[in-house]
């Protein structure tokens, strides 16, 4: 069983200082920093932060605001103790982004050990895997990979429902690397079907590798290949109606069906989606193993078939992943892990903030949307929404987060840090943007935040030239005449800006803290215990957070 990571008391104490922190700093968290100059941000701080802060050094604003594990603090002038208490309670406040192992030492601004040989490919990570998945995603699979492989044994399961699976790299490095029974369910059909796709790349591979190896080498195990499931999980559908999607949606796997020879872990009752085939794991490419040989009696699978064995799960018991789950995802497994009978134990990496809904905010802009009708009305019982889900967060006044607050927990803190160390071009991209806000108002005053959306390489342009472009994108014409005069005058700000955007940064891990915090408790609430563990390196993976749970036994 884990060891809560905080005790009930100390999480209902931590929660009460986060309300209560964030609400007072809300004027921070909910600006918008392209709105620097139409709304003159700057003097919304207090004169005295303003004092200090205005000459700052890049490399100063990383060292003296943003890095909490920075030894050499070093002032330029005294700060204000309100300014200086800002910076130590956002960082006490925040989980620590670091693992225990790294804390102290840096460790997190360290490349991971497993790329310090190729940047691209990661020593630790079987060839096989590393097929079409870029370094971060390596890194993830391969450490969240292990982490469910270590609940399945606590559990004695095998079985493995990974939702939000997109291309399918964690379920082959689950299946084919670990040897566990997958079910992997998304919404996207076309990843779907490419993930099918890589699973017959990765087989012929194994075969292949197969009859390179002399006929005295150890051959692994049989398992099950993945069994891939095209479907959108309801946030507002009961359990059963979960177990079902998965017991009678559409499989679209098109691997070859049963090769021969035992195996000792299969699902049951679903026998035409289910592709038995040996598997490996290694750290190089020696370690790939071949397959064992399909038999010729049975057809190859084709996608798009119906499962109809509704009792595939009526005796299972499995654990639930999902390798940041977007939105409301990850709350919606949180509640089916807590309800469901047959999940014994879940591991969840969220993103996407913004997309919760919450009370104030039932319909967030870039919230997904249901690829087909929703189920029947009498298994839509579910009205929570993704944020607050504990009764205690609930009930504490300044709870509410806005959708500004939340798409800032989703930036890349380490990754500023690094520009502003490395004193980068793109760092000017924010005040390009909020310069370009001035001059869209001055003609359409009407006309707030518009979706400009990336300019490719905008730092390394003139601002006249990315003005040029931006108008374009809104509709105005593109050769308005700028007063050259006020465009220096906003230019020399540039750092101005870079000093705002840092102080709504350094709450960016306060607001996730609280939303993962709110997780937990209910969790908590529910009888269950829970770790958040720091698995990813954040400089890889700025969602590096794991929730980790299991159901007491019996």
């Amino acid at each position: 069983m884990l060891e809560p990571s905080l005790s009930a008391e100390q999480q209902k104490e931590l929660a009460q200082k986060l309300t209560c922190f964030l609400s007072r700093y809300r004027h921070l968290s909910d600006s918008y920093i392209i709105e620097f100059f139409t709304e003159d941000l700057w003097h919304t701080l207090p004169s005295s932060w303003q004092l200090v802060l205005q000459d700052l050094s890049y490399p100063q604003i990383a060292d003296l605001l943003l890095d909490a594990t920075h030894g050499d603090r070093r002032y330029p002038a005294v700060w204000p103790l309100s300014l200086l208490a800002f910076c130590a309670t956002a960082h006490a406040l925040a989980f620590p982004r670091e693992s225990r192992r790294d804390q102290g030492r840096g460790g997190a601004s360290v490349k991971p050990v497993e790329f310090q040989e190729n940047q691209s490919q990661s020593s630790l990570l079987g060839h096989i895997f590393r097929k079409h998945v870029k370094p971060k995603k390596q890194h993830e699979i391969r450490k969240l990979g292990m982490l469910v492989k270590q609940l399945c044994d606590q559990t004695d399961c095998d079985q493995v429902v990974d939702v939000g699976s997109g291309q399918g790299h964690l379920t082959r490095f689950l299946s084919f690397g670990l040897g566990l029974c997958v079910t992997a369910v998304e919404a996207d059909r076309t990843l779907v079907e490419m993930a099918s796709r890589f699973d017959r790349e990765l087989l012929w591979v194994l075969e292949k590798d197969k009859k390179k190896q002399s006929s005295s080498s150890q051959l692994p195990v049989s398992q099950s290949s993945p069994r891939h499931v095209a479907g959108w999980v309801n946030p507002k559908a009961s359990w059963e109606a979960f177990i079902k999607q998965l017991s009678v949606a559409s499989c679209v796997s098109e691997a070859p069906l049963t090769p021969s020879g035992p195996s000792k872990k299969r699902l049951r009752g679903c026998e035409h989606c289910v592709v038995q085939t040996s598997l490996s794991h290694g750290s190089s490419d020696s370690d790939a193993g071949p397959p064992q040989r399909p038999t010729t009696d049975q057809p190859a699978r084709q996608g798009g078939a119906h499962c109809e064995d509704t009792s595939l799960w009526d005796h299972t018991g499995f654990v639930l992943t999902g390798l940041h789950a977007c939105g409301d995802l990850s709350a919606t497994l949180l509640r089916h892990f807590v309800n469901c009978p047959h999940v014994r134990g879940i591991t969840s990496v969220a993103c996407c903030y913004m997309k919760i809904t919450t009370k104030e905010n039932p319909t967030p802009p870039g919230l997904v949307e249901p690829p087909a009708p929703l189920a029947p009305v009498q298994e839509l019982v579910h009205a929570e929404f993704g944020y607050p889900m504990s009764s205690r967060v609930r009930g504490l006044p300044g709870h509410q987060l806005s959708y500004k607050a939340r798409e800032g927990a989703c930036h890349a803190v380490e990754d500023y840090i690094r520009r502003l160390r490395e004193d980068s071009e793109l760092l000017r991209t924010h005040c390009y943007r909020a310069m370009l806000e001035t001059f869209i108002r001055d003609i359409r005053p009407d006309l707030r935040r518009a979706g400009i959306q990336t300019i490719k390489k905008s730092h390394l342009l003139p601002f006249t030239e990315y003005a040029r472009l931006g108008l374009a994108r809104v509709g105005l014409p593109p050769e308005l005449p700028l007063d050259l005069q006020q465009v220096e005058v906003l230019l020399k700000q540039q750092g101005r800006v870079v000093v705002y955007f840092s102080l709504a940064l350094l709450l960016a891990p306060v607001v996730e803290t609280l939303v993962l915090l709110d997780r937990m408790m209910y969790l908590q609430e529910n009888g269950v215990t829970s770790q958040l563990v720091p698995l990813f390196n954040p400089n890889f993976s700025p969602r590096n957070f794991v929730l980790v749970a299991l159901k007491p036994r019996g």
